[in-house]
């Protein structure tokens, strides 16, 4: 469609937008366009805008070079689009074509704002395309407001029997494993399954894919490890692009990595916890068996998840064949971790924040009913993570009969390998041990006491009985003919208002005539 225009793409000119809800996936797009636009015999040129780079660098090319065709995220767009130097909002004016690529995820990662304002510096004779895999509310607003005259395009595969949504070159299987157990059982898995092929393991939440990165290396020496998640900045790109190039190895991801990437050759997705939303099971399957090639994927599940594999099969429409997985020695796993903190506290840290990252978000699943927090045995997940003891947090005050054997180690002992962080420490320790108060740099702003509802309830009835009371005596005083009486305010006299009318002409006749005195007055 761009090469077709009679006259030449202008470096001030910019003839399609491709946005993206992540920076993998548009690394990825652009490299395959860039593949197309090499035999191209016009002179069509694309760009890469993403966060995780110099925007300066972004600017400097725009103005220099220019781009027909911009691939970005949606951040760095409107941070660029908004800068009225860089004159991409005037090079937007020739746009004729706008792609909107995961268009439910953009809209997921709460991105919406942003789309709305891209859009608003679009011309309005344009076409878009919007992909989707999946069909939401959200998505069906976004459709009227930012497309005119829409057609629906729906692709499907022909399936056999039943409609399932995953493909058949996909082996689906479930295992059922004590919480104590899980990760001794991810560690003999990867030892068997891993050697020679790519496997993608996905977790929870960020804290919970560093922290166990860094143990899995520990556990797995002999395999290769790589570990990527959204709050990474400038190394998500390099590690993916290594992970790719690889012949083997083990990447462990969170959900940044659930939708639209390419990475030839993944024999194995393991998913370590259930995803936050039911459509993310089936896009995390989707890492494998790509493009008519064989694939496994396996979902690890805890007893009191054994609902979750019935609920999956009927909303999701996949088949899922149960597997009974060994386990490594559990005592053997839960000493290297420990070992592994006791080393260096940044482990500590590491480990109690996917801890609590993990059970914070455990409670916000999409199957809530389901996937219940109450119903977790944080005693066998603690072992799981190796914890040297359990961390204070609102979730475990009102657990009951919690098992967990804490370590016995002088939390106070373990230092930073860092020799900054170990000297703050080891003053901020000896304040402790002086006051009994651990220092903190921020402030401490103590939230407002909530009051339970059948208190504040009371407390609105004991007001009305005051009031209640209180016009009651009145009544009584009124009826005893004691009442106050307000006096009222007496008002100014004719003659009174005269008097000062005369006072004030006199005063001018004093100040125009110095000479006067209040005598001859």
């Amino acid at each position: 469609m761009l090469a077709k225009r009679a006259e030449p793409w202008r470096k001030t000119e910019i003839g399609a937008l491709v946005v993206t809800p992540t920076r993998e996936l548009a690394r990825q797009i652009s490299t395959v366009l860039e593949s197309f636009l090499k035999n191209c015999d016009r002179n069509i040129t694309q760009m890469l805008i993403v966060g995780g780079t110099e925007v300066v660098d972004d600017i400097a090319h725009l103005s220099s070079e220019g781009a027909t065709i911009i691939v970005g995220t949606p951040g760095r767009l409107v941070d660029l689009v908004t800068r009225t130097e860089v004159g991409l909002h005037r090079a937007l004016k020739s746009l004729e074509m706008l792609v909107l690529d995961e268009a439910d995820r953009l809209l997921e990662l709460g991105f919406e704002k942003s789309l709305n304002t891209i859009l608003e510096y679009l011309p309005k004779q344009r076409r878009t395309g919007l992909f989707s895999a999946t069909q939401t509310r959200q998505l069906d607003l976004l459709v009227r407001a930012g497309l005119r005259n829409p057609v629906v395009v729906s692709v499907r595969q022909n399936m056999e029997a039943q409609s399932i949504s995953t493909p058949k070159e996909l082996s689906n299987y479930y295992t059922i494993c004590d919480p104590d157990k899980k990760l001794a059982t991810l560690v003999k898995f990867l030892k068997e399954e891993a050697p020679g092929k790519k496997c993608i393991v996905f977790f929870l939440t960020c804290a919970c894919v560093e922290y166990f990165g860094a143990l899995l290396e520990r556990l797995l020496p002999e395999l290769t490890v790589f570990a990527l998640h959204g709050q990474m900045k400038k190394k998500r790109a390099k590690i993916l692009d290594r992970f790719r190039n690889a012949d083997d190895g083990i990447l462990l991801a969170t959900d940044v990595m659930e939708r639209g990437i390419d990475i030839p050759d993944v024999s194995w997705v393991v998913q370590f916890d259930p995803p936050t939303s039911v459509s993310a099971f089936v896009h995390r399957c989707g890492r494998t068996a790509r493009i008519g090639h064989l694939g496994s994927a396996i979902v690890f599940i805890m007893p009191n998840e054994d609902s979750y594999v019935e609920f999956i099969q009927m909303n999701q429409k996949v088949v899922l064949e149960k597997t009974d997985l060994g386990y490594s020695d559990v005592q053997e796993v839960l000493s290297v971790a420990r070992a592994l903190q006791a080393e260096d506290r940044a482990y500590f840290d590491m480990a109690n924040r996917a801890f609590v990252s993990f059970i914070r978000a455990y409670g916000k699943h999409d199957c809530c009913y389901i996937l219940r927090t109450k119903d977790l045995d944080f005693g066998g997940l603690a072992t799981a993570f190796g914890l040297l003891r359990l961390p204070k947090m609102p979730e475990l005050k009102g657990a009951q009969d919690v098992e967990f054997e804490a370590a016995e180690i002088d939390l106070n002992s373990i230092g930073y390998k860092n020799a900054g962080k170990e000297e703050s420490r080891l003053k901020k320790l000896e304040i402790y041990k002086e006051t009994g108060h651990w220092p903190s740099n921020k402030k401490v702003i103590r939230a407002k006491q909530t009051v339970p509802w059948s208190k504040a309830r009371q407390a609105v009835e004991e007001r009305k009985e005051r009031r209640a009371k209180k016009k009651l005596y009145r009544k009584k005083k009124q009826e005893e003919g004691k009442t106050k009486t307000k006096r009222k305010r007496k008002g100014i006299t004719a003659e009174e208002l005269k008097e000062l009318e005369e006072n004030i002409s006199l005063l001018k006749k004093m100040k125009k005539d110095k000479n006067l005195s209040v005598d001859d007055l």
